[in-house]
């Protein structure tokens, strides 16, 4: 009897063996004979019900699986050491660069630990700063979020949106800036895009009310439609704009240049990488949209205008972007003008401000940025503080000076003001993070992948290290969507280095790192090489000594998500740890889901007969095999999640449990009153604590 007492305190204490001595008694799950056939193929759906995520059953289930994980999750004894440490880091002021208009400036900021930033105005750069909109006061529990925020033109009035509980859907609300005055009138169903002002009214864009009031937000994605609303006047008045009955999943937004001169109706279509788009001059009296693209095949963003001409950046023909100039008289695309031809190197943005256009491109992963004049004539390149990310730059015509944020993954986010004139850049405000970055090391290194690509990564870790694969790391990537995932500071980040863990972030293909090639190197058919490219950066990592497989960890999210789902399943021996966050798991049934139908660009879709075949052999969901010892796992999502809904979790777990033949923990943790991300600060804490909780724990650490 004493020696089981003993053994119990030491379970307590000593988690990571004890647990790797028996399997966790899991949750039961209950199956249903659901069985879809796919193409002539035959595939068993058990846990179908698990995607009714209002339902009591599930209510239920959910209970009893966060019970199980947060039981787990209160045995590590150094938990609570480890969340302090992150409020310690995480509590410092932080600042967005400032936006001026019409002798305004305004700026968001937060002190340290609050739960929304908030948003501050001034008159002029010297005036004393006073609160506009604070956030915090949106809900008592602090998850009500600013989700969008624009002034019009005079700076008279503004609109912002209201997310609860980390929602896609938002509220619209209107403010006279001067008095803080906040009118009646209240814009609901309100889900995509912005919102952009003509005079003392806007465009927007929203959804039918749903006739039955019970109807799940989640099944409200269909038909939208472009509002104009005036200040002061109810929604009911607000006049359609445009509509596309014909095309019900069509996404539909209305853009507007500085000077309110030009109005840019943008589509987009289910299925198609691009987008066409129509505009309105409002210096000549349109009263129609005229369309100057009609074809979904290539990506379009109006810039600005020159004298009703359309600056323009695009893919068309041009894999690394470029900028054009298009006269909506003569829209064919053998009469536009280039003024800043396609590079080597992938165009990442174009600003325009007083008199030029600024330029970021993306070279090997990091941020350079280059001035021009309006006709596309070299002026300089702005001279960063080193290798990382930096954005901004925006500014109106007027301005002799802009503003631009730069940050690294060791070079916590300043901010800086650039002048046009001089070619000058000069502090304006950093951030001052308790830690010591000089500590520090980061490199970039390129490794083969499978097909023998070579492949990017960035790795941060202590001055000092030893190459003995001893070293505890933690592996991040995405690759998806042409999304790029760059040098960019996270405080949080730091708990882990402290304690002498690698991180390790990769750039697979899937992104535009190097333009639209890189991207379509990881979609549809060859969406297997980001699987491959991150499985080839972990033996590389494995063989050149920085850690081993005992010792490594791998977390994505969202795309992500089915990015860790994937490679776990593949090659479940590789790695010690997964976190797959709000993944995207069951991609035989993801475009069935609220805007699931928009990824197909990316993914393929199993309703095309040849598609199916490769996704239904990658899909994690799909995947997983009895008799197979798989990482422990932690996986995470959110009962707002209406992005990417959590039965792809749900269901990814519940089969997870089932199958895991190893001893190794897998579990899931489902965030009440979050989304698609964290809610809150106070939420993102607490999520990242038990994430390097469980990392540790699994990995044998015990953090000093």
């Amino acid at each position: 009897m004493k020696r089981l007492l003993i053994g119990l305190l030491l379970c307590g204490i000593l988690l990571s063996p004890c647990l790797a001595q028996k399997k966790l008694d899991y949750p039961y799950t209950r199956k249903v004979n659901v069985v879809d056939t796919i193409f002539g193929t035959k595939i068993p759906d058990p846990y179908r019900w698990l995607e009714d995520d209002t339902s009591a059953a599930v209510a239920a289930w959910v209970q009893e699986q966060n019970k199980l994980t947060f039981g787990y999750l209160d045995r590590i004894p150094f938990r609570p050491r480890l969340k302090q440490r992150l409020q310690e880091l995480f509590n410092y002021p932080r600042y967005s660069a400032p936006y001026r208009k019409k002798g305004y400036v305004t700026f968001s900021k937060n002190d340290g630990l609050q739960n929304q930033d908030v948003v501050y105005i001034q008159q002029g750069m010297q005036g004393a700063a006073e609160i506009l909109l604070d956030p915090n006061t949106f809900s008592k529990d602090g998850t009500a979020r600013l989700a969008g925020l624009s002034f019009s033109q005079d700076m008279k009035y503004a609109v912002y949106g209201i997310s609860q509980g980390g929602s896609d859907w938002r509220d619209l609300y209107v403010m006279e800036v001067a008095t803080r005055r906040v009118f009646p009138e209240r814009l609901q169903w309100v889900k995509f895009g912005g919102t952009s002002w003509r005079g003392n009214g806007f465009y927007y864009s929203r959804f039918d009310a749903p006739a039955d009031t019970g109807k799940k937000l989640s099944a409200m994605n269909e038909n939208e439609k472009v509002f104009y609303h005036r200040t002061g006047t109810g929604q009911g008045e607000d006049p359609l704009v445009y509509s596309d009955p014909g095309h019900p999943k069509r996404g539909l937004t209305v853009g507007l240049t500085d000077d309110e001169r030009i109005e840019v109706l943008y589509l987009s279509e289910p299925g198609f990488r691009g987008n066409a788009f129509s505009i309105r001059d409002n210096m000549k009296g349109d009263t129609v949209f005229r369309p100057v693209v009609t074809s979904f095949d290539d990506q379009f963003g109006v810039i600005d205008h020159i004298d009703g001409k359309l600056l323009v950046q695009t893919n068309r023909n041009a894999p690394n972007e470029k900028l054009v100039l298009i006269d909506p008289q003569q829209p064919a695309e053998e009469h536009w003008i280039t003024v800043l031809p396609e590079q080597k190197y992938p165009l990442s943005f174009v600003q325009t401000a007083g008199k030029n256009i600024i330029a970021g491109y993306f070279r090997d992963v990091t941020t350079r940025v280059f001035v021009y004049d309006m006709a596309g004539k070299s002026e300089r390149e702005i001279l960063l503080p080193g290798p990382g990310t930096a954005g901004g730059f925006g500014g109106e015509r007027e301005d002799s000076t802009v503003f631009y944020i730069f940050s690294s993954f060791m070079y916590p986010p300043a901010i800086y003001e650039y002048n046009l004139r001089s070619g000058t850049s000069t502090l304006f405000r950093k951030a001052e993070v308790k830690f010591r970055p000089e500590e520090f090391i980061t490199e970039q290194v390129f490794f083969p992948s499978k097909d023998s690509t070579r492949i990017p990564m960035f790795l941060v870790y202590k001055k000092g290290l030893a190459r003995n694969g001893k070293n505890p790391a933690l592996m991040y990537g995405y690759g998806g969507f042409n999304i790029p995932i760059l040098p960019g500071f996270d405080v949080l980040r730091v708990a882990l280095l402290e304690q002498g863990f690698i991180y390790a972030s990769v750039n697979m293909r899937g992104g535009s790192e190097y333009g639209e090639k890189w991207h379509e190197g990881g979609m549809k058919l060859t969406k297997q090489n980001v699987f491959d490219d991150f499985i080839a950066g972990a033996e590389w990592l494995i063989k050149e000594g920085y850690t081993s497989k005992e010792r490594l960890a791998m977390q994505g999210g969202s795309n992500g998500g089915l990015l860790v789902g994937a490679v776990m399943t593949q090659r479940p021996s590789l790695f010690k740890v997964a976190l797959p966050a709000v993944g995207v798991m069951d991609m035989l049934r993801y475009q069935k889901f609220t805007i699931g139908y928009y990824w197909v660009t990316d993914y393929g879709s199993s309703d095309d007969s040849t598609q199916f075949p490769y996704i239904y052999h990658y899909s994690p969901l799909h995947n997983l095999r009895p008799g197979v010892s798989y990482p422990a796992t932690l996986v995470t999502t959110a009962d707002h999640d209406d992005r990417v809904v959590p039965a792809h979790s749900f269901k990814f777990i519940a089969a997870l449990q089932e199958k895991q033949a190893g001893a190794n923990p897998v579990l899931i943790r489902i965030q009440t009153r979050s989304g698609h991300g964290a809610s809150s600060t106070s939420i993102r804490i607490d999520l990242v604590a038990d994430l390097y909780a469980f990392i540790m724990a699994n990995l044998g650490i015990t953090p000093r």
